[in-house]
């Protein structure tokens, strides 16, 4: 069973390319008067005793926020299977401790208050290594619990294939999917919104703000 927080590193996910924001650090950009990483940070490390960054490129530049920083466990930007193979191996050298580790993408400030341990809550109730979250009908691969004890198994799927999609991996073991609901006055917000796009950002202005409104 999974009841502490100690037993589950909060990873998030921020090595992609940021091509369709025109490149740099998405995560950075500003959302109110605070980078769309800081609002993530915030969310995570209310549901995590510990957390880390991945992110490729030069670490220093997110010196601000006190986190470890670990790239991707492939070169090439191969996609957040990467990621999260790299954050599987970092939590199993420093937190040997830990079951799990909960990833969340860099670029969604709003996904649940309560995703980590309705994520634990489901793992454990139905014996599974993964639990990933859903919401609207629809996968949120990013947003999973992964059993740190799979990371050699990944490592050797991502040597042996040619696809690095997070589902097709996760469905070689027992997975659990999660739904969340929709959120805002009207219950009409989906909480893993992405940044992808300027457009995307000034939405996530406006969500930020009905969200926030009592």
């Amino acid at each position: 069973m999974m009841s502490e927080q100690s037993e589950i590193v909060g990873c998030i996910l921020a090595g992609g390319l940021s091509s369709r924001m025109g490149g740099g650090d998405k995560p950075l950009k500003m959302l109110g008067d605070r980078t769309m990483l800081h609002a993530v940070i915030d969310r995570l490390a209310a549901q995590t005793k510990h957390m880390l960054i991945n992110a490729n490129g030069e670490p220093q530049r997110l010196a601000e926020f006190n986190l470890p920083v670990v790239p991707d466990a492939i070169a090439g930007f191969a996609g957040p299977l990467a990621g999260i193979s790299a954050c599987m191996n970092w939590t199993a050298d420093h937190f040997p401790n830990a079951t799990h580790i909960a990833t969340v993408a860099a670029d969604t400030p709003f996904f649940p208050t309560d995703l980590v341990p309705r994520l634990s809550q489901a793992a454990s109730a139905e014996g599974s290594d993964i639990a990933m979250a859903m919401s609207g009908g629809h996968r949120h691969p990013v947003f999973g619990l992964w059993a740190v004890s799979l990371r050699h198994h990944l490592a050797q799927w991502m040597q042996e294939t040619d696809t690095f999609k997070v589902i097709a991996w996760a469905r070689q073991h027992p997975l659990t999917m999660v739904e969340f609901p929709m959120v805002g006055k009207t219950q009409d917000i989906d909480p893993f919104f992405n940044v992808n796009t300027p457009e995307d950002l000034s939405t996530a202005e406006t969500l930020r703000r009905q969200i926030a409104s009592p």
